[in-house]
């Protein structure tokens, strides 16, 4: 994943899947809403966006108070500036669209929509490679502290990024606020790797 270009390839893939959701969320705001839209391209409110980011600052502060808690601050992996692109630009409209978007059981009542979301939330944050890893040596497992805590924020990540979908202050369901908070939480990560020295070069 570190690869230059696969990074490229997938920030290009990112920014062009939100600019056909964008071409989606124009239309329906123009009352010619298209019948095939990608999910959640509606119109939502300021107060939305707000209550989704700052949700994901909290469990960013929380995230590193844990860390320093359980001693395991200085085991952070090493970011390049190319993958801190991808990670605040393109990783949010990508992972949001197949998670908060596609990956929902709509329509057959709330008790198996949120039975699907813990589902989805646990894929979500077991496919981040916090207790694996997968590089030249091939895939082995790396059952750590930190990777346990890791996934653990990023499942609690991956429900509030559920909640914001469908929560009361967001009717429409527009996946707006979740591509918002998602970038927000991933910008504070890269903030803090770069203030405590976790940045490694370009690519």
């Amino acid at each position: 994943m570190n690869h230059p270009l696969i990074l490229l390839l997938m920030t290009a893939a990112g920014l062009y899947l939100a600019w056909l959701w964008y071409g989606d969320l124009q239309a329906t705001q123009e009352g010619r809403p298209n019948p095939a839209a990608f999910p959640g391209a509606t119109p939502t409110t300021a107060w939305a966006v707000t209550i989704g980011i700052t949700g994901a600052l909290l469990l960013l502060g929380g995230e590193t108070a844990g860390e320093l808690a359980l001693g395991v601050a200085g085991e952070q992996t090493q970011m390049t500036w190319l993958l801190a692109l991808y990670s605040v630009g393109a990783a949010p409209i990508i992972e949001e669209l197949i998670f908060r978007g596609w990956l929902v059981v709509e329509g057959r009542g709330r008790t198996i929509l949120w039975g699907g979301i813990v589902a989805a939330s646990l894929l979500f944050a077991l496919l981040h490679p916090f207790l694996w890893a997968w590089d030249d040596d091939g895939f082995r497992l790396s059952l750590t502290l930190k990777g346990a805590f890791s996934t653990a924020v990023a499942f609690a990540s991956s429900l509030w990024f559920y909640a914001v979908r469908f929560g009361a202050w967001n009717p429409s369901r527009s996946l707006l606020p979740c591509f918002l908070a998602h970038a927000a939480k991933n910008a504070g990560v890269v903030a803090i790797k770069a203030a405590t020295g976790f940045m490694s070069g370009l690519w």
